[in-house]
This record gives structure tokens, C-alpha cells and sequence, in this order.
């Protein structure tokens, strides 16, 4: 009996560290800023580390009908936005979504987003050689704290 449990902790512990192996990237603070009422657009940041590294191809939210990949950046006086097909992850080195830098852009959305809600996010992982990573995030609205909402 006790060599049955020991070899399936044992079998468990391996599933377990291929399983984190397999996790090639990361995703912290994940957070959106939160809308008023009308408002139809709005970013999410987040933190993303990529061991090997890869791209960020793609992203959804059931939130908001159009999701991009979008950077903010300035041209001589003025700060533009555009969206971008990918954003590279150099591999092991974090990549900062954030505001007025690159960011995800959440438009057509539909629902007012209200602080302390979660939303659910997913974004789409390409690397050379691999199959593509999905990984499924829960951002949290935070408020817009008197802060100019997103326009776009």
C-alpha cells in the first residue's frame, strides 16, 4: 500500500513540474482601468515574461468586441496610438504593458467596467519551434481615480 502511494506521488510531483515547464510565460498584475457609463474603450497592463521567448500575437476578452495589441508613442509633440500585429517577448526579460507605452487596447465594450470586477482575458503566445501558448488571464478593474479615460 505504501509503495502504491509513494509511486503515485511520486507521478503526480513529475505531471506537476512538466506542467510548469510547459508555462513558458508569465502574466502578473494583470489590471484594467475601470469606465463610466458610456465610455466604449479602455486598456489593460499587465507584466509579461516569456522564458524562451516569443510574441504576443493575439488577444480576446469577452468584455469588448475588438481586442489589439496597440502601442502609444510620441512623434515630435504628439502622442500617437497604433495597433501593432505582435509585441516580442526577448526571452526571460520582462515586458511592461503600461500606460502612454505599449498596452491592449479593449474597445466596443459592452458593459460598463466598475473596480474590483474581474475581467477575463486571453492572450495568444507564439515561439519559434512551438505550439502556440494560450493563457487565460483575470485582470482586475481598478478605478480610473480621477485619471482621463482611454480615448480612441
Amino acid at each position: 500500500m505504501k509503495d502504491t502511494i509513494m509511486k503515485n506521488t511520486v507521478a503526480l510531483l513529475a505531471l506537476l513540474a512538466i506542467g510548469a515547464a510547459h508555462a513558458q510565460t508569465t502574466v502578473k498584475d494583470a489590471w484594467v482601468r475601470g469606465t463610466v457609463a458610456q465610455q466604449k474603450a479602455t486598456g489593460m497592463f499587465a507584466q509579461i515574461t516569456s522564458a524562451s521567448g516569443g510574441r504576443l500575437v493575439s488577444v480576446a476578452s469577452p468584455v469588448a468586441g475588438v481586442v489589439e495589441i496597440h502601442e502609444m508613442k510620441m512623434e515630435g509633440d504628439v502622442m500617437k496610438m497604433k495597433a501593432v500585429a505582435a509585441l516580442e517577448l526577448p526571452a526571460g526579460k520582462p515586458v511592461e504593458l503600461r500606460p502612454g507605452g505599449y498596452h491592449v487596447m479593449m474597445m466596443d465594450l459592452k458593459k460598463e467596467l466598475k473596480a474590483g470586477e474581474m475581467v477575463p482575458v486571453t492572450l495568444v503566445i507564439e515561439s519559434a519551434g512551438k505550439p502556440r501558448e494560450t493563457i487565460e488571464v483575470k485582470a482586475t478593474v481598478r478605478a480610473l481615480d480621477g485619471a482621463m479615460p482611454m480615448k480612441h
